[in-house]
Formats: structure tokens, sequence, C-alpha cells
């Protein structure tokens, strides 16, 4: 299952100039699970060389995603979930809650992450993965699996 899976984004709109993607809109939930599930969320840094995608050490694991989605030190909380306006329900319905709407006051994308690499040019993409376990802690096979393909550029400071 991939993110259209996951989320309905037919009322969000993506523009992308050269201040980064501006992002606006709303998207619906699709997943319609119990609210006492817990949703694991991974997302991993590739890197492409060579014709292969290669895995690089950038990883990041939440094994309860809805607990954690508005922790200000997360990366996915600065880029995306800082701008839902309607916070309330999204922490008391999650991604878990079909037809939950996630309303976004508009904002500018510009991932920037400060790696201390020497050569860090070239294709990357991040593959995300939700998974869903039941009360009993057994995984559910509504497992979802996206990526987000980009260039990434040294900038200097």
């Amino acid at each position: 299952m991939g993110m259209h899976d996951l989320v309905d984004m037919k009322d969000m709109v993506f523009d992308q100039d050269e201040d980064g993607v501006h992002i606006s809109g709303n998207m619906t939930t699709k997943w319609d699970l119990p609210r006492t599930d817990r949703i694991s969320a991974r997302f991993h840094f590739m890197h492409f060389d060579r014709g292969t995608w290669e895995p690089t050490v950038i990883n990041y694991h939440s094994p309860n995603f809805c607990s954690a989605i508005f922790d200000e030190n997360l990366y996915w909380f600065k880029y995306w979930f800082r701008y839902v306006v309607n916070r309330e329900e999204i922490q008391d319905k999650c991604i878990a809650t079909k037809d939950t709407l996630w309303i976004f006051k508009p904002f500018i994308m510009n991932l920037r992450i400060a790696l201390r690499a020497s050569n860090i040019r070239g294709r990357y993409k991040v593959v995300y993965r939700f998974e869903a376990f039941d009360e009993n802690n057994n995984r559910r096979p509504t497992s979802v699996c996206f990526e987000i393909r980009g260039e990434a550029e040294k900038v200097k400071q």
C-alpha cells in the first residue's frame, strides 16, 4: 500500500519554486483502524550511487507515531506537522481514524538538514513505512510504504 492508501491529498496544493515547495490545503485520513492500535513509523534516507539506492546512516523509528507526532524535537514536526491547525483533533484521532480532516496553514517546505559530511551532493530519497499493531502487538496487514525523492546539495552558511 502507498501514501494514497493512507491519506486522500486531492485538496492539497504543492507548488515548487526557488524558495521551496509551497504547500496548502487539507488531507483526509483513509485508514480505518481501532484507535487502540499502535502506529509505528520508520524512515530511511537512501543515496543513489552508481545506479543503486544505497542506505545511509540516517534512519529514524518511532514505535508509537501517534504519541510523538507533535514532538517539537523531531524533523517531521519541524517540516510538516507544526503547520497542522486542528492539532487537538489529530492528537486524538491520529492517522488511524477514517475521514479525519488534517487542516494545514499554508507554508513553504525547504528541507535543510545539518550534516557533517564531505560529499552530500546527488540524488536521495526518504522511504517511509507506517505499520499498525493491534492491542496484542500483532502487526496488521495494512502497512503503508512510500518514498519521496530529491536532490541534495551542500549549502554554504
